[in-house]
């Protein structure tokens, strides 16, 4: 719903504030996610001369060499950053190979040499193995060459570190790749005057929960610290678990409060793919396939990504369902974006793109020849994300606090700033010049929870109101539109739906499904220009929650999109005059995420929802799950109806005796949970959704590379059929259990419906004059 669109508010509304009041926090953009040579994998591809303090040096504006020579100087200096080399054997494999060097001389620098590819590859491999299967090669992590290392890294933040104009944060990589699924967090220290003798790493334990302790003693001897996930799509479906911790344990309140006190933020885009949602996971998000990269680490040979488990907006859907089930939600998680270049420097736009893996990627040729090193095509990377803070000041206490806080966003790599806001009696305050702090005045920002409802609001009624605004680059494109992306939960199952609330331009959404067309493309692809005259470079905005219920878990977080423009592989086509390459996009939308708004109701609103029916409910009425045989029975060559007892949707299902299973008649005006995949695309095409077959009781599906199983209860019918007819007429009734559904039976088997669809009457079908057919 558009509301107001506006160029030139007042950013900061500053005139009604008070010096140290939350309206004058500025956005201080940083870089949270860079190697140098220091990391052995970085000085493998080739990153041999520059440093951590030559990272701090491109940060700040100034030029340096990218490892093939060439000089390479940021567009825009940062705010802030910080060096995150990996704590697994960092600066060993620079020190073996450097002559005046002590550790050169020892035994073991032999065979860390590096002369030509084959060393690349094989020390690659050694070191990184050691790593997977966790069996550290001890002559490699003597303190005189771990504890070293880190001291001369803490010296150069120290060096760099100029409170009010630049800020640089001790930070490091803890590198945990089990079973080559990405597990990494980059750790970082509010004050470097109290960090630890060394870095805590994966080759003392590949487990979250065992660095979250170590966070907690460090935390409890006076050096606080985050620790900030990363590369989620990468992470084989680990990194956001809703049954059983990394160490087989069930997770429960305590597993949740560790990682939330631990592990406030996770990087949603970076170099290898953005970690926001994938196209199969949030079918309806039409911005949804951006920068998908289908990659494992070290491309290990029969395995597939994971969809579930690996994508930021699953796991806050995932996580306020444990909220609503188990009164706890591990994944109240704020955005940050990143770059995990192993250059040293760092390109963060489509014009300036210079790769992030040395000589892998370094040169142009290179690139668009589409190298593949370790399984992955170079040409499916993208120039680097950004974190912004909202801050207070320009220091590392303060901008850890707002780290914190989650007072952070996300960018693509431009400098768009984006501030979201959410409050019950905020009104229309986007055309006040001191808006943004009416806002914080009136309600709260991203990444904080929005309180329960006062009695009465402005409305009369409790439904929850927004305020977003987001403001261009002013190097870069317009913007196109912004958009709140929800989240909600009901007995087990999550929903999203994405709602665009401004945007530039005339265009008026889709009366049906209430979308705003796409805006009209002026990239020349051949050329690989745009025209930067539509858009906005500005857009503010209020909206209210239509579809808001107050008994029911939810989650809000705003993503501006720019116009179109030509992506870095169209650029450089252009440049080596040849055609751009058709397995990635031609053009990209840039855009910004903000951290979410969480609503969690009091018990006195949740225990106003329906209940749903759980298994427990099923077993304590008498309910039986069925057998191997008689599950055969009931699904094997036949057609079920079924019933969504949470949104009323209806799915005829078709089970072959082939083993597959396709869901008809999907209603696309009904919302549909989480982890299906596109099930309108697949009713409509007449495809097979998913392979399944029968075993322990279950039917088991999968969906994204994953398992998901069917209990199915038998329940007995009531001795009048349950309608009032004849013991005759009885029989019994089945339901479905989803096994990521928590508990929860969902799918009543019903009798296949007379009717599908919207019911019409009379008294719904408008009046019309007589019509003749004609030929």
């Amino acid at each position: 719903m558009l509301l107001t669109t506006a160029v030139g508010i007042a950013m900061l509304g500053a005139g009604a504030a008070d010096a140290q009041s939350p309206a004058d926090r500025q956005a201080f953009f940083g870089e949270q996610h860079v190697h140098t040579s220091w990391s052995f994998d970085a000085y493998i591809f080739g990153n041999h001369v520059t440093g951590p303090a030559d990272a701090l040096k491109y940060a700040r504006g100034e030029p340096i060499k990218h490892p093939l020579g060439y000089d390479v100087q940021i567009t825009t200096p940062l705010d802030w950053m910080g060096v995150t080399d990996h704590s697994e054997y960092a600066g060993v494999v620079r020190l073996s190979n450097d002559p005046q060097s002590p550790i050169s001389k020892l035994p073991v620098a032999k065979e860390l040499a590096v002369h030509d590819a084959a060393d690349i590859q094989r020390i690659y491999l050694w070191l990184g193995t050691s790593m997977i299967e966790e069996k550290p090669i001890e002559a490699l992590m003597q303190p005189e060459i771990s504890d070293t290392v880190w001291q001369d890294n803490n010296k150069a933040a120290d060096a760099a570190n100029e409170p009010g104009k630049f800020t640089a944060f001790c930070s490091y990589e803890w590198t945990s790749n089990p079973d080559y699924r990405n597990m990494h967090r980059n750790v970082y220290f509010k004050d470097c005057a109290k960090v630890p003798a060394r870095p805590y790493s994966s080759l003392e334990s590949q487990a979250p929960e065992d660095l979250w302790n170590w966070m907690d003693q460090q935390r409890q001897a006076g050096n606080d610290a985050l620790a900030i996930s990363h590369n989620a799509n990468l992470s084989g479906g680990i990194m956001f678990p809703t049954e059983v911790d990394f160490k087989g344990r069930p997770i429960d309140q305590a597993w949740a409060e560790a990682r939330m006190r631990n592990e406030k933020l996770t990087e949603i885009k970076q170099i290898k793919g953005a970690s926001e949602t994938h196209p199969l996971l949030s079918p309806t998000d039409e911005f949804a396939n951006y920068e998908i990269l289908n990659y494992l680490l070290g491309n290990p040979e029969g395995r597939f990504v994971t969809l579930g488990g690996s994508y930021v907006r699953q796991a806050l859907k995932d996580g306020i369902t444990m909220q609503q089930v188990k009164g706890y939600n591990p994944y109240k998680t704020g955005v940050v974006g990143g770059s995990d270049s192993h250059n040293t420097a760092v390109p963060y736009r489509q014009t300036n793109f210079f790769g992030g893996h040395v000589r892998l990627d370094g040169t142009t040729k290179e690139r668009m020849a589409g190298h593949n090193f370790a399984g992955l095509d170079v040409r499916f990377e993208n120039p680097a994300g950004l974190t912004g803070l909202w801050a207070d000041e320009n220091t590392r206490a303060s901008l850890f606090e707002a780290m914190q806080r989650k007072e952070t966003f996300a960018t693509s790599g431009p400098r768009m700033q984006i501030r979201f806001f959410s409050g019950w009696s905020l009104g229309d305050i986007t055309d006040r010049e001191d808006w943004v702090a009416a806002a914080y005045a009136q309600g709260v920002p991203m990444g904080a929870d929005l309180p329960a409802p006062p009695q009465v609001t402005r409305s009369g009624e409790p439904v929850p109101e927004f305020v977003v605004w987001a403001v261009k680059d002013p190097a870069a494109e317009n913007l196109d539109r912004i958009q709140i992306v929800k989240g909600w939960s009901q007995d087990g199952q999550s929903f999203e739906k994405v709602h665009d609330v401004v945007w530039s331009g005339e265009r008026v959404p889709e009366p049906f499904t209430g979308k705003v067309p796409a805006i009209e493309s002026t990239v020349d692809i051949l050329a690989a220009t745009y025209d930067g005259t539509s858009g906005a470079t500005e857009l503010i905005g209020s909206w209210r929650d239509p579809d808001f219920d107050p008994a029911l878990d939810a989650f809000y977080y705003a993503r501006a999109l720019a116009i179109p423009t030509p992506r870095w592989t169209t650029i450089q086509a252009k440049e080596l005059g040849v055609s751009p390459p058709e397995m990635v996009a031609a053009t990209v939308q840039e855009r910004a995420w903000s951290s979410p708004i969480w609503y969690t109701p009091t018990a006195e609103m949740r225990a106003k929802a329906p209940a749903g029916r759980t298994v427990a409910d099923l077993e304590k009425a008498g309910a039986v799950a069925l057998s191997d045989d008689e599950l055969k029975e009931l699904v094997t060559a036949k057609f079920l109806w079924l019933r969504n007892s949470v949104t009323g949707g209806l799915l005829k299902s078709q089970w072959t005796d082939t083993g597959l299973v396709m869901f008809m008649n999907v209603d696309p005006r009904i919302p549909q949970p989480s982890e299906f995949g596109d099930l309108e695309a697949h009713s409509y095409l007449g495809e097979a959704n998913s392979a399944y077959s029968i075993s322990d009781g279950k039917i088991v599906t999968n969906f994204g590379n994953r398992d998901y199983s069917y209990a199915v209860y038998k329940v007995a019918a009531k001795p009048d059929g349950g309608d009032g007819g004849s013991d005759a007429a009885a029989k019994p009734s089945y339901v479905f259990a989803r096994s990521n559904e928590f508990g929860y039976a969902n799918y009543e088997v019903i009798d296949p419906p007379l009717f599908l669809g919207t019911e019409v009457t009379d008294a719904t079908v408008p009046s019309a004059s007589p019509t003749t057919a004609s030929e």
